[in-house]
């Protein structure tokens, strides 16, 4: 589902930087995105995603208007590229989620640097 899912419909999707216990359901994992990082969780189609320390794994939590959904994908090879440098909420481009959804960095590795030339 979240592999095909069409980025457009969600009116955000957010990234739970480092890493966050997947034995916690609905309540713990709201409670994070209120408690830590003071954010209103009831808006419609606003997708949250926790990984844990292994990165095969990842809990999505999604409040549908009426309700919350509680998502959980495993995948049987290969792994999410998950930021782990800190705890911060990180708001996901349609481009970047479709990236985390299909395997790759959300982040791009190739960076531009300016050579030193006083060499």
């Amino acid at each position: 589902m979240l592999k095909d899912a069409d980025p457009h419909y969600f009116a955000g999707v957010y990234i739970v930087c480092g890493y966050t216990d997947l034995r916690f359901g609905i309540d713990s994992l709201a409670a994070i995105i209120e408690r830590r990082f003071h954010m209103h969780l009831f808006v419609p189609n606003t997708l949250f995603l926790f990984c844990g320390r292994s990165s095969t794994r990842i809990k999505g939590l999604l409040w549908e208007g009426d309700g919350f959904l509680l998502l959980y994908k495993r995948v049987e090879s290969g792994h999410f590229t998950w930021p782990r440098s800190s705890t911060e909420l990180r708001s996901l481009s349609a481009e970047q989620f479709h990236w985390l959804m299909q395997g790759f960095a959300i982040d791009p590795i190739i960076h531009d640097i300016t050579p030193d030339t006083s060499v």
